[in-house]
């Protein structure tokens, strides 16, 4: 993959890494985080974006308006990953240490409401979450190889090889158009059932891979569901034998 075929795009305020072979991928039920968690993180996002797009040179103008890696932490030194998204980026582009942390801060808090269930949680119907297990099994082998997935009460995770000429909006599209209009059906209802934007983190090398593994696994376990990633049902961590 050469430099040119990695690139960013922004839907609405989150950017997303396009052409990385291996990708984490969060998508949320509409009602996941309060409103006004997102309201807040969309500010500080702003703000931020702002400071870089007024400190930036007049004659990059249209690249200015790229926003910065926000998926975590920064690329691992000498990476293959670390070289390439960032080759060719303006000084003024790159993210600072602080806006980093700013950016960390609100994902962490993020999390917490995730972990505690916040919202109607659908997929704690085990109907619902069959509905978005098999969509996922679906299109395994088609756009991407599913290495890991986990199947909370109101976010998912997946962990992805993409396939070329695949894009992640394709993939999120086929995850939740078709999905939310059967849980609409299966529940009775009619409106939103996704939140708009999802997060992605491009996977930078074999240590990378293996920590999100392991947090796919253990998500069950942290927001205090089982005990053991083996026991959660939702999850390619499953042994297969469901306790009561």
């Amino acid at each position: 993959m050469t430099d040119k075929e990695i690139h960013n795009h922004c839907r609405k305020y989150l950017p997303h890494i396009e052409n990385q072979r291996y990708q984490m991928i969060t998508y949320r039920l509409y009602d996941s985080v309060p409103r006004e968690v997102i309201e807040q993180w969309k500010r500080e996002v702003g703000m931020q974006a702002a400071r870089l797009l007024n400190n930036a040179d007049a004659s990059i103008g249209m690249q200015a308006a790229r926003l910065p890696n926000i998926a975590g932490e920064p690329p691992a030194p000498h990476s293959q990953f670390a070289s390439a998204s960032n080759a060719g980026e303006p000084p003024a582009l790159q993210m600072p240490t602080i806006m980093q942390q700013k950016q960390r801060q609100m994902l962490v808090l993020i999390d917490k409401y995730e972990d505690t269930g916040y919202g109607q949680c659908f997929l704690k119907n085990d109907n619902v979450a069959q509905i978005v297990k098999e969509n996922l099994m679906f299109h395994n082998g088609k756009k991407y190889n599913l290495f890991e997935w986990c199947i909370m009460p109101n976010h998912v995770h997946t962990l992805i090889e993409v396939f070329r000429g695949v894009s992640l909006s394709d993939i999120l599209h086929c995850w939740r158009s078709y999905t939310a209009h059967q849980i609409n059906k299966l529940l009775n209802r009619t409106g939103q059932v996704w939140m708009m934007e999802y997060f992605d983190r491009y996977i930078r090398d074999y240590e990378h891979f293996d920590k999100v593994v392991n947090y796919i696994h253990n998500n069950p376990v942290k927001a205090g569901i089982v005990k053991s990633p083996s026991e959660y049902r939702w999850s390619s961590a499953f042994d297969g034998v469901l306790t009561t």
